[in-house]
């Protein structure tokens, strides 16, 4: 086996997803080449893939989220943009990973729903949780007989 030598060492790289009504994904890719200083970015068709140092990613994508908050998502990734592990010009074919993010991408509506619900929420008004009910517990002879009276 050949050794790993990482191309990018000191970096990450995380998913930008746009899932909104107002802002696309090429709005974002604009405004993340606007404060890009330092990182990567690689328009997709579902948002953007940025990588570099820790700390610029993290900045790029607070100004990017800053367009549409409850709309803009973020997923770590594994492997830098073009890396031929995962590449499907490399691969050919839908890439490791893609049927996922397009399973994550139905269900992003409704987490941006229950964000925008909560967003202004006054937490005084939120009823308490009902009190959980009391914990029953299965003795060993009780479990004995169950087992016992069922068919051999």
């Amino acid at each position: 086996m050949t050794e790993y030598k990482p191309a990018y060492p000191g970096t990450v790289t995380r998913y930008v997803v746009v899932e909104s009504y107002t802002v696309t994904p090429a709005d974002v890719a604009i405004r993340a080449y606007e404060v890009a200083k330092g990182v990567m970015i690689k328009e997709n068709c579902f948002g953007l893939i940025v990588m570099g140092k820790e700390e610029d990613v993290d900045r790029v994508i607070a100004e990017v989220r800053k367009m549409d908050p409850t709309h803009i998502f973020v997923k770590d990734r594994g492997f830098p943009p073009g890396d031929a592990r995962r590449c499907r010009a490399t691969l050919g074919g839908a890439r490791p990973g893609f049927h996922g993010i397009e399973f994550e991408m139905g269900i992003l509506p409704y987490i941006s729903n229950g964000l925008e619900k909560t967003e202004n929420l006054d937490l005084s008004a939120v009823p308490a949780p009902a009190p959980a009910a009391p914990e029953r517990r299965l003795d060993v002879y009780t479990l004995k007989k169950m087992i016992d009276a069922q068919e051999p």
